[in-house]
């Protein structure tokens, strides 16, 4: 092939890596140790088998091999008249947790509350992260007075419906599964949140209402 051909080609080919660059790849943004801990209290928030939270929890020790370990755990769940005690830690985090290696085994202060870690992966966990994202999603849905009426009084009357079922008996709101899930929001129905989002998802009363662990 000749000079000038080379020299041809070669522009053409300079011309060809200016015209179409490559589209690189963004690298995923790290999950902050805040957001987990919104994404946690959210969780929290719907799930009917957590009587109350509070934050921080009360100060606990625990005896981890030979040593006596003080710890003040993110936060303390009753659950069922039993106290749980949680921290959410980044993956970065929890390679430098004091408590890591104990907590894989099982691990339980001296006062009895069990404790266990919390990170992306558990609290992000499918389906329940995306059915919990569906059901807040649905926060700011205006519910009148007669559907909220008629949608209490009905799971009163009955006790535990379809969600297909509750939501026929929303007259002036658009979206009558909305309304249910707004309502859940509230914290006035309980939905089974590690299941998805079907027709035949099951919702009842919320008797207990969850308790604000900041008391805004």
């Amino acid at each position: 092939m000749s000079a000038p051909a080379i020299l041809d080609l070669s522009d053409r080919r300079s011309e060809r890596r200016q015209g179409t660059p490559r589209l690189k790849k963004r690298p995923a943004t790290p999950l902050t140790r805040n957001t987990l801990i919104a994404d946690f209290l959210t969780i929290c928030e719907l799930d009917p088998e957590i009587e109350s939270l509070r934050a921080p929890a009360d100060p606990a020790e625990f005896q981890v091999e030979d040593r006596t370990i003080e710890h003040i755990a993110d936060f303390e769940i009753v659950r069922d008249g039993q106290s749980f005690l949680v921290d959410v830690l980044t993956d970065e985090d929890l390679l430098t947790h004091p408590l890591r290696t104990a907590a894989i085994h099982g691990l339980a202060a001296e006062d009895g509350r069990h404790f266990s870690i919390e990170t992306a992966a558990s609290i992000r966990a499918e389906p329940r992260f995306t059915t919990v994202r569906l059901i807040t999603a649905c926060r700011r849905t205006p519910v009148t007075a007669g559907d909220r009426v008629r949608i209490l009084h009905q799971l009163d009357e009955v006790g535990t419906m379809r969600l297909v079922d509750c939501a026929g008996a929303v007259m002036n709101t658009q979206d009558g599964v909305a309304a249910v899930l707004a309502l859940a929001c509230e914290g006035l129905i309980a939905v089974d949140i590690s299941r998805p989002i079907l027709p035949e998802t099951q919702v009842r009363r919320r008797r207990l209402p969850y308790t604000d662990p900041f008391a805004f």
